[in-house]
């Protein structure tokens, strides 16, 4: 027997811990780590794995498997969460994540269930990786995808597809994106995983090899000439780190720093001010009580706090900053929104926006009522949970261009960040990523890029500690500050592409390709049967 069925014989003998193994290996495809190869690598052995389960039970458990392993390492971030907060043991975290990956483990597992069925009641014969089982899997874990992304207001951090955008100077095949979308793409990523394995197996090395080479120059293919826009910006990174953000002996400071790095370099230029999410402790709002400006800032005045900012920023310039706005009900705050407030050079309010879509546990909690009272809270500080605003808007600053606005966390759901009635020149993404560690602000820059692809319009990233940066609309990163250094960008926003075909149709366009994979199933199976 050949080495290579040998090794793949101890995998067979030990399935269970293969698929969480392969799942583990699956997730080194995303960023930092980045690993395509061995990412793909590892979904086709699972895919190989799953042909040889002797019941629809075993394909479950091993989708399950797989998906603890994926989902462990990719979200492992949010262990470094906890250690943001003073209200429950930052140990937690490091339980927190596999808890949440036995959640979504289902997902994969779900996929891996119906690829199997599918095949089996098609033609139940051989068990082998064959093409039915890779264009059965590639529809079913697209249509996995997009359960996950919406099932419990979703959660659709680190698609499949991630591993293949490529690196900061061109997207990779993540081009295909505008044409496919995200999760339609990550099932595509699972039938070049899954047809390599084929190949591999049945010794087809010329078509290996050729798909293997073609694959590589998709990866790193040039993205041509950047076109360059007309609209200044400066955009602001001020490394204010998430001890400092929520401590009121910083207030003062963290504001210099954002105004020293804010200032204009031509006096009356038009350009806007790009300020992240978190940074300003100011409420810039009229009509609170009192005692709330009083408890932020020594300055007990939203005016004047939004005078000083127009003195900052001076006349000609539109700032973008986060902040935080209250919902005031009989005089107390019963709620917040997570928000964009846009000033003009003389600190008056032009226009704001809510944050629509809302982290669990970080911005709200929960079933608070049974939650609160055996210890768990938020993982952000404050007695309140913030709410959910509108959904994606556009907003027509006239000279300075119609952005659109994903605070965060918003940008990570594909078909849900532009308001497709009132298409934006551009999407302002600011965020605060410090308390995701160093794992976490990579893969939140990766999937902002994979948004500039799908829509076809720049995004620009503001955060408080990294990774800052501009984005054209082919995903390319124009300009970037890495983590933890304070600096900004100057530039123009570049221009953004004409609607793509994702743009129109959202994630219709996913579920058309999943009925294509499915549909190329059932092709198979005939094929097979004759």
């Amino acid at each position: 027997m050949p080495r290579a069925a040998q090794f793949w014989q101890v995998f067979l003998r030990h399935p269970r811990l293969a698929a969480l193994l392969f799942g583990v290996l699956a997730a080194c495809g995303f960023q930092p780590i980045g690993f395509w190869p061995v990412a793909l690598a590892a979904m086709g052995a699972f895919v190989a794995l799953l042909a040889e389960a002797p019941d629809a039970k075993r394909a479950a458990l091993l989708g399950w498997l797989f998906g603890m392993g994926y989902f462990t390492l990719a979200n492992s971030w949010i262990a470094t969460a906890f250690t943001y907060q003073a209200e429950m043991p930052p140990v937690l975290g490091w339980l927190a994540v596999p808890l949440l990956s036995l959640y979504l483990a289902i997902y994969p597992g779900l996929a891996a269930l119906g690829a199997w069925a599918l095949v089996q009641v098609g033609a139940p014969a051989p068990k082998r990786p064959g093409w039915p089982l890779a264009f059965a899997f590639a529809g079913c874990w697209t249509l996995s995808e997009i359960l996950r992304a919406t099932v419990f207001t979703g959660y659709a951090w680190d698609p499949f597809a991630m591993i293949l955008l490529g690196p900061f100077d061109r997207p990779g095949l993540a081009a295909l994106a505008p044409w496919m979308g995200t999760y339609a793409l990550s099932g595509f990523a699972a039938f070049l995983a899954s047809a390599l394995a084929i190949l591999l197996r049945e010794r087809r090395l010329v078509p290996l090899v050729l798909v293997c080479v073609l694959l590589a120059a998709g990866m790193y293919l040039p993205a041509g000439k950047p076109r360059e826009g007309k609209l200044a910006f400066t955009l602001v990174q001020p490394d204010l780190r998430q001890e400092r953000l929520n401590n009121p002996e910083y207030y003062e400071a963290n504001f210099q720093r954002l105004a020293e790095l804010s200032r204009p370099r031509e006096p009356g230029a038009r350009r806007i001010v790009l300020w992240p999410e978190s940074g300003l402790a100011d409420y810039l709002q009229p009509g609170y009580p009192q005692r709330y400006y009083d408890q932020m800032t020594a300055l007990g005045s939203p005016e004047f706090a939004r005078r000083r900012i127009g003195r900052v920023i001076g006349p000609g310039s539109v700032l973008l900053t986060g902040a935080v706005d209250l919902e005031i009900v009989q005089g107390r705050a019963a709620g917040a929104y997570n928000s964009v407030t846009m000033l003009d050079g003389q600190g008056t309010i032009i226009g704001g926006y809510a944050k629509s879509h809302l982290v669990p546990f970080g911005e709200y909690l929960p079933m608070r009522e049974l939650l609160e009272p055996i210890g768990l809270s938020r993982l952000v500080p404050g007695a309140i949970d913030f709410l959910a605003g509108p959904g994606p808007e556009s907003f027509d600053l006239g000279a300075y261009g119609k952005p659109g606005i994903q605070i965060c966390y918003e940008i990570v759901f594909s078909g849900q960040v532009v308001d497709r009635t009132h298409r934006p020149d551009y999407v302002f993404n600011p965020s605060n990523d410090g308390w995701f560690g160093a794992y976490g602000p990579p893969q939140h820059l990766a999937q902002a890029r994979m948004r500039a692809i799908e829509e076809g319009l720049p995004v620009l990233r503001s955060t408080t500690t990294g990774i800052s940066a501009v984005i054209d609309a082919r995903g390319v990163v124009r300009d970037h500050l890495p983590a933890h250094v304070a600096g900004r960008m100057d530039g123009f926003v570049p221009p953004a592409l004409p609607p793509t075909l994702f743009a129109r149709l959202g994630n219709i366009l996913a579920l058309f390709w999943t009925v294509v994979f499915l549909g190329g199933a059932f092709v198979a199976m005939r094929r097979r049967a004759l």
